[in-house]
């Protein structure tokens, strides 16, 4: 196969050498990286060390709502800035209360914890589960295979993929798995112990799995009549990425019940800061005050350089009508995408999501798919994209997820699916 663009003159390449030497020497390798030095960005185009553009299909994995570079974050931040950076939580400040105030109107009668990650998030979420179930010695949480909950000792127990557990064992106990939308699995787990259930509106590093409407009104009546916590895990899939504030406002639209559906807690990060790292749980009215005075604290969660950017991210979102993009982009490009799995069914075998959370399911063993064959095919398929000047990210063997920008324009959404045709259908060749 023909390289799509030509090597980097060398003077450029030593550039990038001298980069990833760096890292190499000073970095601890616990990612995979991609052979790319980035340098800038501006929208839904980032640039490298090389000076080449980029359509960011990517986000930052459904981090950058607003893009790269957007004015009103900066000015947020600066202005924020010349006030006051960080505070302790020993003290009150308005923007932490105006944050939490904007996410309770969105979300429902609640309260909200801010930490600094989709991590902190959940481990916030496990801990309110141990809380409410601790008189009766409950403390178990069911989540579901091929979920994903993070990193820490406790997630990664949480999680529904072996390949995160490897070489941390024993598993922190009190988590179990079983399929993502099977209520009757979800039953039949169910024991004395059981204190919480735990599932993504939509399964993201999974591979883009919407939950059901029937799942979700299903394990909303399982936990009233067992008296367990419903918890969900929005950290990807919500910030109106769906098109709706949450996904399973999208998933219940014009349902019969779902517009009264409500869990008892929601993690969120990624989109909710714009790019600034944070994290926040939701938890719903007759459970917000079991996380007392001294029982869970950060030391720079909620500081008011956060919930400033936070709350612009909100307002640009509100005042562009980026909910409504996010649908109507979305649809765009599912429409694109459907197309081509129709005109190449050896290369696509699927195409699922909403609004602008989107998987692309590739075909098994694609006979002429170029890269290391030791490495998956989503990772050779993404480097592909890559060289066509396309940023996607990577999920499970096969899959590539599409979590640009909110903001993403009707004509950035055609160059992303022309890019995608050229590169698919050298593939069918």
């Amino acid at each position: 196969m023909k390289e799509i663009v030509p090597a980097p003159p060398p003077i450029v390449r030593n550039q990038f050498e001298t980069i990833r030497e760096l890292f190499t020497k000073n970095v601890v390798p616990s990612y995979g990286r991609f052979e790319l030095a980035l340098s800038h960005g501006d929208g839904s185009y980032l640039f490298d060390v090389n000076g080449r553009r980029y359509l960011d299909l990517g986000g930052g994995i459904a981090v950058c709502a607003l893009g790269h570079a957007h004015p009103a974050i900066t000015a947020a931040l600066v202005e924020q800035s010349k006030q006051v950076v960080h505070v302790s939580n020993l003290y009150y400040h308005e923007p932490q209360g105006r944050l939490a105030q904007a996410l309770v109107e969105l979300i429902g009668p609640g309260k909200c914890f801010f930490g600094n990650s989709g991590a902190e998030a959940n481990e916030g979420l496990f801990k309110l589960a141990r809380k409410f179930g601790h008189e009766e010695g409950r403390f178990e949480i069911i989540t579901t295979l091929n979920s994903f909950h993070g990193r820490t000792l406790a997630g990664i127990a949480a999680t529904g993929q072996d390949k995160v557990k490897q070489g941390f064992e024993p598993m922190m106990p009190g988590f179990r798995h079983v399929p993502f939308n099977d209520l009757a699995a979800m039953r039949n787990a169910i024991s004395p112990a059981t204190a919480a259930i735990l599932v993504e509106g939509i399964q993201g590093e999974g591979g883009v799995t919407p939950a059901t409407p029937e799942y979700l009104l299903g394990l909303r009546a399982l936990c009233d009549e067992r008296q367990l916590l419903l918890l969900m895990d929005s950290v990807q899939c919500g910030h109106f990425r769906s098109g709706r504030f949450q996904s399973y406002h999208r998933i219940l639209e014009g349902v019969p019940g779902g517009d009264t559906f409500l869990p008892d807690g929601i993690s969120m990060a990624k989109s909710l800061g714009g790019g600034f790292p944070m994290g926040a749980f939701w938890v719903r009215s007759p459970y917000a005050d079991l996380l007392s005075a001294g029982t869970h604290g950060t030391t720079y969660g909620g500081s008011p350089l956060a919930c400033a950017v936070a709350l612009k991210v909100l307002a640009v979102i509100q005042q562009e009508q980026l909910e409504a993009n996010a649908r109507s982009a979305g649809e765009f490009l599912r429409t694109g995408l459907d197309r081509l799995a129709r005109m190449y069914p050896g290369v696509i075998r699927n195409v699922r999501g909403l609004g602008l959370m989107l998987g692309l399911e590739f075909a098994a063993g694609i006979p002429n798919l170029p890269g290391d064959s030791n490495k998956t095919q989503a990772v050779r398929l993404t480097n592909l994209m890559h060289a066509a000047g396309l940023l996607v990210i990577p999920a499970g063997a096969n899959i590539l997820r599409l979590l640009p920008a909110l903001n993403l324009t009707r004509g950035e959404a055609e160059e992303g699916l022309r890019v995608l045709e050229t590169v698919v259908a050298r593939l069918a060749e």
